[in-house]
Order: C-alpha cells, then structure tokens, then sequence
C-alpha cells in the first residue's frame, strides 16, 4: 500500500504547477507594458514570455518521460514513453491562440503489458487547446473527446484485469478523475500544462519570485499550502533564448492528510484493509523545472523532475520536451 501512496503523491504536481503559476501572472503581467516588443532586454536583464506565432505554424518535439521507484539506492518498477508531437496554431486572433497538438509515433518500454497497451492507445489523438494572447494556458477545447479517449483505455484494462476482485471498483474512482474538463486539464495532459507553464510573464536576471500559495486539493477537501520559486537564469541574446527555472514544495503535513484521505477511499472501494497514518512516517513532493525559450515563445527544450517520497520510497518521474 505504501506504494499506492508515493504513486499517489506523484500525481500531485501537475495541479500545483500550473495553479501557482497563475496567481504569478497577475504579479508579473505589469512588467509587460515596459518592455519592448523583443522578448529579451539587455539594458534591464529582463526576458518576458509571450508567443508570437502565425497562424499555421507547426512545431514538431520528442516528448520523452521516465517514471521509476527508488529504495535504497536500488531502481525498479521503470517505464519509458517516447513519442512525437506536432503542434499547430490553427487560428489566431487578438486575444487568442486555438492550438492542436497531435500525438504520434508512441514507444513505450515497460515490462507491464497493462502499461504497454494503455501508452499505445495515445498515439494518434488531438488535443485542441485554448491560450490567451499571451500564450498563457487557458482550456481544452475537445475535453470531451480526451475523455471518452480516457474513459476507452480503462476499459481496456478492465476487461485485461477481469476475475481480480474488487478492482473493477478500483478503476471507477480513476475513472472519476478524469470525468469533467477540469480533472482533464489537470490530471492528463501534464505535457501541456508543462510547455506552458512560464508563459505570459517577464522575469528579471538576480531577482527571484518566491510566492506561498494554496493549490487546488484534487483529492476534494481544503486547498493545500505550497512554496514556489521562480528566477531567469541565462540570457542569451546572440542565439535569441533564455533559460527559466522553478522550484516548488508542497506542506508535507497537508499533502499526507489529503492522500491518505484518498488513499482510504481507494482501499474501501476495493475492500482491503487501509493503512494506519500514523505508519506513514514521512511525505514529500518536490518538483523542478527548466526550460529553454526562443524569442518567439516557442519551446526550445522543457524538463521538468518530480519526486515524490515516502518513508524512503522515492517516486520520480522526468519529462523532457524537445524541438525537433
């Protein structure tokens, strides 16, 4: 059970990450109004993050994700997926960007058959996506397409997990999680969230942001307390980029209460006995990201390492998304 526990917690980031970038930009936005139109300016070391992009224009990235447990300096349980993504600006407006991003070509390296077939069924979809002008992340447009796309995959696993008892149950509150446009936004499409994360924002060279916040509580409850850092670390004028890096805690007592909350209700549903709190020693969930931008706010190189530990079960997980 503790490594439904530290699987758990590891879900968490996507929810913080792009939360606490938000009540970011309303700090940030007004810096926009005094930097000229290039995204970097030497004279005040500041870089702003916006996309300035055609309508029709295409970008292919490799997207690349590694997810492993690590006990005692000894790593299993490690799954790789690997696939492209051709991102398309379909239309452009004055305050908008509709923007498809197509998955294909997917490899998976997993010795979990239930793994394997579930990273396939990805390849091939479309996610249309809404920003703003400024390139910040605002909805899924065909949420209901990705979940039906979803709610398809478990059933595949369902029917492979037929005879097991009590996890038909099991797979009904993953379900739940994927239900509404919200829970989507959230909690599939984590690659989305992260190319996009530093967006509609200007960041000046030696002044770091540090903000404390509360994110949303996706397993239902009190929104949790987070600590967030977020600084420009290189410019780089003479090859038109700029590298962003971010930082980001979770309270650790808050996080253990509300994943064992979730963590119980999991265990009552498949009808096997929880676990005590008080077993549960020690969580964390930490996460790091950096990214390479271009001028015209396009992606050059993302990663993002997050590890989620408990009682010294650590859970990582790394994605990298690169220009091709």
């Amino acid at each position: 059970m503790l490594l439904v526990v530290i699987q758990v917690l590891l879900v968490t980031h996507t929810v913080i990450m792009y939360f606490n970038m938000k009540p970011l930009l309303l700090t940030f936005l007004f810096l926009l109004s005094s930097i000229a139109y290039g995204q970097i300016n030497m004279a005040d070391s500041t870089a702003q993050v916006v996309g300035y992009w055609d309508k029709n224009e295409t970008q292919t990235y490799i997207v690349t994700q590694e997810k492993y447990l690590v006990k005692d300096s000894d790593t299993t349980s490690r799954v790789l997926f690997k696939y492209m993504v051709d991102i398309t600006i379909v239309d452009s407006t004055a305050n908008s960007y509709t923007i498809d991003w197509h998955y294909r070509d997917t490899e998976v390296q997993s010795e979990n058959p239930f793994i394997q077939k579930l990273s396939l069924l990805n390849d091939g979809v479309h996610v249309l996506i809404r920003t703003n002008e400024l390139g910040v992340f605002e909805e899924v447009i065909n949420w209901e397409e990705v979940r039906d796309f979803t709610i398809v995959g478990l059933n595949v696993l369902e029917e492979e997990i037929a005879g097991v008892p009590d996890m038909e149950n099991f797979l009904k509150q993953f379900e739940e999680m994927y239900s509404t446009k919200e829970a989507i936004e959230l909690s599939a499409l984590k690659e989305i969230q992260q190319f996009y994360s530093f967006h509609g924002a200007a960041y000046k060279y030696g002044e770091p942001y540090y903000a404390e916040l509360q994110v949303p509580n996706m397993y239902s409850g009190d929104p949790l307390d987070a600590e967030m850092v977020v600084w420009l670390d290189e410019l780089n004028p003479d090859d038109n980029n700029f590298i962003l890096r971010l930082e980001q805690r979770v309270n650790p007592e808050q996080l253990l209460h509300a994943v064992y909350d979730f963590v119980t209700r999991m265990t009552e549903a498949m009808g096997v006995e929880s676990p005590e709190i008080d077993k549960i020693k020690s969580v964390s969930n930490y996460t790091w990201l950096s990214a390479i931008i271009h001028e015209s706010g396009w992606i050059l190189y993302s990663i993002a390492t997050i590890e989620a530990e408990a009682d010294g079960h650590i859970a990582v997980e790394e994605r990298i998304i690169e220009i091709q």
